[in-house]
């Protein structure tokens, strides 16, 4: 599965990551020693220099390539910085970066990036839901311009002559995205493969890129 702009905007719009309810504990440590780990053994710091130097598994563990990874945390990296504090090192742009990206690939729980990342889960919660809205914040109008009737008669013209399908305005699909069922809601997101989801549709056209309605 390719991720393109469109689609990883797409997928940050439609997240709605529901917290389950958890039962709060007495604080043993101010950081915990696991995570106290995340430099030496952290997935970050320990796996992403070596998918730099194979194109193959970078892309089969992001769903994205280099070019697209670096151009992405360009476009995105002003807006994730955080500042370094006597206290607390802050986590670089790149890797929160790579916490969501491996999340929205992966569909893995907030728990199992935690571990695999070596950051707490409240962080890694915080890092995704950061990260989602200002992927929409500062790619929506880029990859999802709004459409004007020449916009709309393009697209038309294109699936004519590439498809050779008339009048035709897009192409519509859609994918069912895990979640944790709402509270109170009974079977209304319960879906044939015994998960609980919603439905992302997407609007594509002639040469699959995404369209706004």
């Amino acid at each position: 599965m390719n991720f393109s702009f469109q689609e990883l905007a797409l997928i940050a719009i439609a997240l709605d990551d529901e917290e389950a309810t958890t039962v709060k504990s007495k604080r043993r440590f101010s950081v915990h020693p696991t995570w106290q780990k995340r430099e030496q053994e952290g997935e970050y710091h320990t796996l992403y220099k070596e998918l730099l130097d194979d194109e193959t598994q970078f892309y089969m563990y992001f769903r994205m390539t280099k070019e697209c990874f670096a151009l992405l945390e360009n476009k995105l990296s002003p807006h994730l910085h955080k500042k370094y504090t006597f206290m607390k090192r802050a986590i670089t742009p790149r890797e929160r970066l790579a916490v969501c990206l491996r999340f929205l690939a992966t569909g893995d729980s907030h728990m199992t990036i935690s571990f695999s990342y070596r950051l707490g889960h409240s962080t890694v919660n915080k890092i995704v839901k950061e990260t989602c809205k200002i992927i929409v914040d500062q790619l929506m109008s880029e990859v999802l311009p709004e459409m004007t009737t020449e916009m709309w008669k393009a697209v038309a013209e294109d699936f004519w002559l590439l498809w050779n399908f008339p009048n035709c305005l897009g192409a519509l699909d859609g994918k069912h995205v895990v979640i944790e069922a709402p509270p109170n809601s009974g079977s209304l997101f319960f879906n044939y493969k015994s998960t609980f989801s919603i439905v992302l549709l997407a609007l594509v056209d002639a040469k699959c890129c995404g369209l706004r309605r």
